[in-house]
């Protein structure tokens, strides 16, 4: 369990690359062995997902695969985590609180993959962080939006009445095991496209289906536009975590231990 810097609690597991380490012990946060060798990736998860959903691991496993440690964590909200969501906004402390472990535990080199709401929140943690000891060295975020409040879709329209109503936090609560924060965002946090132009000179990948449900092709184009990023749109695929094939998360994986 982390502890965040606003002091909610997140959980959070560590995870040796699985290409060089066969056998790791860890002592709080004291690190043994070959395990750290290589760059750590901090996993950021969608909405309504946490750290022990079947994507998540197979992600991490796919990473892990291509020579990294892997930090997954639940966001505040989610999972075995305390407090409640913040849809993208102070969920910004989550991601410090677990890139700072990979630290603390040795790792030089650490880069964040979020995919969807973690995709926004690895973007403006890399823009609000540049400057700090909870900076990175990569940033990837696939299916991320651009904007907020964006209700362009029927999916989206559904999360924002599931995120603003109270009949629709309760259904996030029992139905998607997911703690919504009912107070709207007073300030608006950065934007995502906002965010950008800020993280450069750090490499940074927009990842992009172009069947995703949620987001279409101009919130990616508009990211990738706003600052010196590298763009990939994936035909076929759907929308973050769940819809990240084994072929994406190893291309991934190289691209977040290379660059």
């Amino acid at each position: 369990m982390l502890r965040t810097d606003d002091g909610v609690r997140i959980e959070a597991v560590y995870e040796p690359s699985g290409a060089s380490v066969t056998e790791t012990a860890v002592t709080g946060t004291a690190v043994t062995g070959a395990a750290l060798a290589g760059t750590a990736v901090v996993v950021a998860h969608g909405f309504s997902g946490s750290a022990d959903r079947p994507a998540v691991r197979r992600a991490a496993r796919a990473f892990a695969e291509r020579g990294a440690a892997v930090v997954t964590f639940s966001f505040r909200g989610h999972g075995g985590s305390g407090g409640r969501s913040t849809v993208g906004d102070r969920e910004v402390l989550d991601l410090s609180a677990a890139v700072r472990w990979a630290r603390e535990l040795g790792h030089a080199r650490v880069a964040t993959v979020g995919f969807s709401m973690g995709g926004s929140v690895v973007l403006r943690h890399a823009a609000l962080e540049r400057d700090t000891d909870g900076r990175v060295d990569a940033v990837a975020a696939v299916s991320a939006p651009a904007r907020w409040y964006y209700r362009g879709t029927a999916p989206m329209r559904r999360l924002h009445w599931l995120v603003t109503r109270p009949t629709g936090r309760l259904v996030g609560r029992y139905g998607l095991h997911t703690r919504i924060d009912g107070r709207t965002w007073d300030p608006v946090p950065l934007s995502p496209v906002e965010a950008v132009p800020l993280i450069a000179p750090v490499p940074l990948l927009i990842v992009h289906g172009d069947r995703d449900a949620y987001f279409p092709l101009d919130h990616p184009r508009m990211l990738a536009g706003a600052g010196d990023a590298e763009l990939w749109l994936e035909p076929g695929m759907g929308h973050a975590e769940n819809a990240a094939d084994d072929e994406l998360l190893a291309r991934l994986g190289d691209w977040l231990t290379r660059r």
